[in-house]
């Protein structure tokens, strides 16, 4: 929709073909329904937000930067705020609302729309593009073509690979689609399925790959324990730097009282024994801890649960205090790219002209959005590439056709 409007306001015929019923279902939904924008920092700090091919994205991003993306959308009425990170969000708190604007954008421009139609291939004539052909039969001719019809998450929404699909077809390179953005499955899934449901809202967490015995990344934020592993927003933007999945290849450790040092952490345990002293262990930790988690601690402590608090030992105290400092889960994979926010992978970029967005090796096709193998963290850097990568194809499309 940013590219079709851009280039149907400066005087171009443009067809918007879309698979579904109403066009931004995938938009309505991210943010939890609050639609994270765009991340308002300057354009070359969306590049370091951008762990693959994001020099890439250095034309597109400084053509349409986040400051623009916030005056594109207050311009067409929708008030913007911008909260911790700096996402930027919409006053409302309503994805809706970047839907209806962009609908309303296309149609002042003149962009028409054709909804529940699939786009089945993309004609060519040589070395261009000449059209494209619908799944009914139906043939469009048109001397340029975009598809910027995402990546395969979500696939309910439209975003089921098509557009991968099509530019396969065409003999573009496509890099493996994987999910990114994505919930993790653990290998103490029993003890995760045990504590299903509870959420964590300031919890530290450390990822390190043990093949390279190194830390990757580090963050501090809610975590949602699930009958499967492990989600909510610090394993989301986790599972991002999580390039080569390999079961057990990659170590989560919890900080669960980040906001104690090791000498206040033992002065907290000292005090909540000594209150509890004739109290099983097991009925001590209810001030502590979240009742779900309590049998979890109990058993990685290594501390009988019915042992008398005043008979547990400093040895078994500092026991206690290391898996409070350090609760570790091993991470089996990812969630099905169904479930994923992003899909990592897609049209190789090396085949892409990075100035303009056009294909390299057909003229006329170009590329937008999440079918191109690039990826970024949370904060709304994702839609930032989907705007500023849309808007420099519209306006390569505009400067080669007038």
């Amino acid at each position: 929709m940013m590219a079709a409007g851009t280039a149907a306001k400066q005087g171009l015929r443009v067809l918007l073909v879309e698979k579904k019923e109403r066009p931004g279902k995938k938009l309505a939904i991210t943010g939890k329904g609050r639609c994270n924008v765009t991340n308002q920092c300057p354009w070359e700090e969306v590049i370091t937000a951008i762990p693959t091919n994001g020099r890439f994205l250095y034309g597109a991003l400084s053509r349409f930067s986040p400051e623009d993306t916030m005056t594109f959308f207050e311009g067409l009425g929708v008030p913007l705020k911008t909260e911790r990170g700096n996402r930027v969000f919409p006053q409302s708190d309503r994805a809706q609302d970047i839907v209806e604007a962009l609908v309303r954008f296309n149609q002042n421009a003149g962009v028409h729309f054709l909804f529940d139609t699939r786009v089945s291939a993309v004609l060519q004539d040589g070395e261009r593009v000449r059209g494209i052909r619908t799944a009914d039969g139906e043939e469009y001719l048109a001397d340029k073509v975009l598809i910027a019809c995402g990546g395969s998450s979500y696939p309910g929404t439209g975003s089921n690979g098509d557009g991968v699909r099509l530019a396969a077809k065409l003999g573009h390179t496509i890099t493996p689609l994987r999910p990114s953005l994505v919930a993790l499955c653990m290998e103490e899934q029993e003890e995760c399925a045990g504590m299903q449901g509870l959420s964590l809202r300031n919890c530290a967490i450390q990822v390190q790959d043990t093949t390279k015995k190194r830390m990757i990344y580090d963050d501090f934020g809610e975590l949602l324990f699930t009958h499967f592993g492990l989600s909510g927003p610090v394993i989301l933007s986790a599972s991002a730097h999580m390039r080569d999945m390999q079961a057990g290849r990659y170590e989560i450790s919890i900080n669960l009282k980040p906001g104690l040092s090791p000498e206040q952490l033992d002065l907290r345990l000292q005090r909540d024994l000594l209150e509890n002293k004739n109290r099983d262990f097991s009925n001590s930790l209810g001030g502590l801890l979240p009742k779900k988690m309590i049998p979890v601690m109990i058993e990685r402590s290594g501390i009988p649960s019915n042992k008398k608090c005043n008979q547990i030992t400093r040895t078994e105290r500092e026991q206690l205090a290391a898996v409070l400092r350090d609760l570790r889960f091993h991470v089996k994979g990812f969630r099905p790219i169904e479930e994923a926010i992003v899909t990592s992978g897609g049209v190789s970029v090396r085949e892409v002209n990075p100035k303009t967005m056009e294909s390299k090796r057909i003229q006329g096709l170009y590329f937008a959005g999440e079918v191109l193998d690039v990826d970024a963290y949370t904060g709304g850097f994702n839609l930032q590439i989907a705007f500023s990568t849309g808007y420099l194809a519209a306006q390569r499309i505009v400067e080669e056709t007038q």
